[in-house]
């Protein structure tokens, strides 16, 4: 579902810069950053449970102030990198994002990972080589864009950022709430766009020629984008962002299977290739739930991160804990236990 959603935002996309020439990122984003506002900040401004607006603003406003903006700086700069170099080049490069959240998992989140979890992510990428061989095959990797290096630098910057963003999700549902994750990105994202959307599009916009079906672009963008960000959370909660985003390499896929009928691509057998062997991927990392360990204490049992496994590995610490009890102390503790009523005859 959330390929879907990544894909309708594409795919609505694509349609705007190509059929009517429109290319306003920042306003695109901007509605949806209006409609979090709308919904998750108002019911947070309303909820009597738990931490209320005034308050998580006055203990945490700037630390949701730089999530916000590197929310915002993540989907510019990735839509912004298509009009300096080419698709192939973003399709590879934006992988990169990959690693990086694995990185930042490892040391915010103290996520460890098995072999199994390596393999995986390699699997996923080589299907997205293997997606990538195909649009030079088919002849998608049209133009060399204005200024390729400033594009690359573009699709590297928004990875990271994406990666930070991601980050900060999870850990934010998994110990708060997604509510308060959503509503805070509504309203620090709308205040955010709000001002780059006035200083770097305001000529693009002016020189929109709107009409009914461009009205409907943008709603429908917004729509996948609200979507997308009401779901992730969800899914993230009880799996990982690391997970999520493996999942989420088939978005492309989906956004070429809607160009064959919409923007004329020519088909290979490739790309269902591609798709099999990045759903195997993903399949083999969810198969082995990854671990995690508290901050400062290595020496603790691990405990599951995804939630699906967390019973079972308790009853296995459980299972461990009475084992490491070796038969002198149980002899000892049996003795005692002996000694006891033996002491309280002599005593009376």
């Amino acid at each position: 579902m959330l390929s879907l959603f990544i894909c309708g935002t594409a795919v609505t996309s694509q349609y705007l810069a190509e059929r009517f020439q429109v290319n306003t990122p920042m306003l695109q984003s901007f509605v949806n950053y209006c409609l979090l506002l709308l919904v998750y900040t108002t019911t947070l401004a309303c909820r009597k449970d738990g931490d209320s607006l005034l308050k998580i603003l006055k203990g945490k406003w700037w630390k949701y102030l730089l999530l916000g903006l590197v929310d915002v700086e993540a989907n510019y700069t990735i839509v912004k990198a298509y009009q300096y170099t080419t698709l192939t080049s973003v399709q590879l490069l934006d992988c990169f994002g990959i690693p990086v959240l694995m990185a930042l998992s490892w040391f915010i989140l103290h996520a460890r990972y098995k072999l199994i979890h390596f393999i995986a992510v390699a699997v996923c990428l080589l299907g997205v080589g293997t997606m990538v061989g195909a649009d030079i095959l088919a002849g998608r990797q049209e133009g060399e864009g204005s200024n390729v290096v400033i594009g690359d630098v573009l699709v590297l910057l928004g990875a990271s950022l994406y990666a930070i963003s991601n980050v900060s999700e999870e850990y934010i549902v998994k110990n708060l709430s997604r509510v308060e994750f959503l509503g805070m990105v509504g309203l620090f994202g709308t205040v955010i766009s709000a001002l780059q959307l006035g200083i770097v599009e305001h000529k693009d916009i002016a020189n929109i020629q709107w009409n009914w079906k461009i009205v409907l672009l943008f709603l429908a963008f917004a729509l996948c984008m609200f979507g997308l960000y009401s779901f992730m959370p969800i899914v993230i909660r009880v799996t990982s962002a690391t997970s999520v985003n493996l999942g989420i390499l088939t978005a492309d896929l989906y956004s070429l299977f809607f160009g064959l009928f919409l923007f004329g691509y020519k088909f290979s057998v490739l790309y269902l290739l591609s798709f099999a062997v990045i759903m195997v991927g993903f399949v083999l990392y969810c198969s082995t739930p990854t671990r995690t360990v508290e901050a400062g204490s290595t020496s603790l049992p691990l405990t599951a991160s995804t939630g699906f496994d967390n019973f079972a590995l308790k009853i296995e610490e459980n299972h461990l804990d009475s084992a490491a009890v070796s038969p002198s102390q149980r002899d000892k503790e049996e003795s005692g236990a002996g000694e006891t009523p033996a002491t309280e005859l002599s005593a009376l």
